[in-house]
């Protein structure tokens, strides 16, 4: 509970990281969401046992950070931070799935190892694509986005609460930490004890203020509807990019790239 303050923050850092200017960031975020999702559903449709396949799709999140600016050591420790789920998801690969795939040199490696390293590979590249779209976009821009190509609108406005609430948690945390330090002058890890009865009156406390965070929005004309923060327009740039993008993954997706080229040198050494 110690880094709670740095973890405020950097919690709004990617915010920040949207109000830049440069060529993405000047993009119609629905390009920007459309390109992203054909992205996550173009990796995820390979089968189980596909490995050489990903390193092609590394070009779309690599070009991203390169354009936009975006500190790559931020970025890769904020998809480290919820790694630990994929590995859950296939840690029992290798214990389900025992017969052997290939051989490098004398050791087999079995399917399970294989599948288990598929999913941390596309876990990686979607997850860091979907980080680098609120990077370069704003959680606003992209839940107005998400309006206007049709996803209901109560959907949207959980949405957009949900993400604004978790710095209403995370203050709260913050206030809570800096009184215990105040009057025990600790600093350190939590007692297990003292954490479960920390974290239940986060809860209540965070309830408690989401509460009057609703009345005063209700007080000033809250209908349930947030307005527009600026209007969406398409250029030609925009269809550019959805249209440019799209090509190259389902490229990436048609064909193996790094075994035809494997092949290529292959026979030109051979």
């Amino acid at each position: 509970m110690s880094d709670i303050s740095k973890s405020y923050f950097d919690l709004g850092y990617m915010d920040t990281l949207a109000n830049k200017d440069n060529f993405l960031t000047r993009l119609d975020p629905r390009a920007k969401l459309i390109t992203s999702l054909i992205f996550i559903l173009t990796v995820v449709s390979f089968k189980k046992y596909t490995l050489l396949a990903f390193i092609p799709f590394f070009i779309y999140p690599i070009s991203v950070i390169a354009i936009a600016r975006i500190p790559l050591g931020y970025i890769l420790k904020k998809v480290l931070l919820v790694a630990p789920f994929a590995l859950l998801v296939g840690i029992f690969n290798p214990l389900v799935d025992k017969q052997i795939f290939l051989y490098i040199g004398s050791i087999g490696i079995s399917g399970g190892w294989i599948s288990f390293l598929s999913i941390l590979i596309r876990f990686f590249l979607t997850v860091l694509t979907a980080m680098l779209l609120v990077a370069v976009t704003g959680f606003n821009n992209i839940c107005e986005a998400l309006l206007q190509l049709g996803v209901p609108r109560p959907f949207v406005t959980q949405l957009m609460f949900f993400y604004r609430y978790l710095f209403v948690l995370t203050d709260e945390a913050q206030r809570m930490e800096r009184a215990r330090a105040l009057r025990s002058f600790k600093t350190g890890a939590l007692p297990y004890n003292i954490f479960i009865s920390f974290m239940g009156q986060l809860l209540l406390r965070t309830l408690d203020r989401a509460e009057r965070i609703y009345r005063a929005m209700c007080c000033r004309g809250f209908n349930g509807h947030v307005p527009k923060v600026r209007t969406i327009k398409s250029s030609w740039r925009d269809y550019v990019f959805v249209l440019g993008w799209s090509s190259v993954f389902m490229t990436f997706r048609s064909f193996n790239l790094p075994l035809i080229l494997g092949d290529f040198f292959k026979g030109l050494f051979l």
